[in-house]
């Protein structure tokens, strides 16, 4: 089952080596990791994905506490959250293709972020599932390159 963890930490030097690290000597997988600063530019937030069943998950839970520099571990599995990825993706573009192409990018509410006269590198920001979808969906067209960021969560406000 596929988990969604948030982690508290202070903006440290070395403290994301510790994180993975931590998962890789115990070898746990980790399916994405972002990090970023909070409103208090002195504490980061990490979204860490992974999958494990409940008891693997739990263990992690308690060896992400025990690291030097945690703050707050919480796993945001299954508590109202919001999640989103970003995903950066260059396609194949031909006067063929190129109506349908624009269309789908309105249909997913995606952005043009460059365009050539052979490729089109579009923005689409959304929850995983979409992501997913919208990679499906261009495939058929021809991707030549793709890039997504991985899951950024907080819970969902009062």
């Amino acid at each position: 089952m596929k988990h969604l963890i948030s982690v508290l930490v202070e903006n440290k030097f070395g403290t994301l080596n510790r994180v993975a690290s931590m998962f890789s000597a115990r070898g746990f997988n980790l399916q994405s990791i972002s990090i970023g600063e909070t409103e208090d530019p002195e504490i980061s937030r990490m979204t860490i994905v992974t999958r494990g069943d409940d008891q693997i998950v739990s263990q992690v839970l308690k060896q992400l506490n025990r690291l030097i520099d945690t703050i707050k571990v919480t796993d945001l599995t299954h508590q109202p959250h919001v999640e989103r990825e970003l995903l950066l993706m260059t396609l194949k573009l031909s006067k063929a293709t190129q109506h349908e192409i624009f269309e789908l990018i309105n249909v997913f509410k995606g952005k043009v972020v460059d365009i050539k006269q052979k490729s089109i590198t579009i923005e689409v920001i959304g929850s995983p599932d979409k992501i997913n979808t919208t990679i499906d969906i261009f495939r058929p067209y021809g991707i030549r390159e793709l890039a997504r960021s991985g899951a950024v969560a907080i819970h969902r406000g009062e």
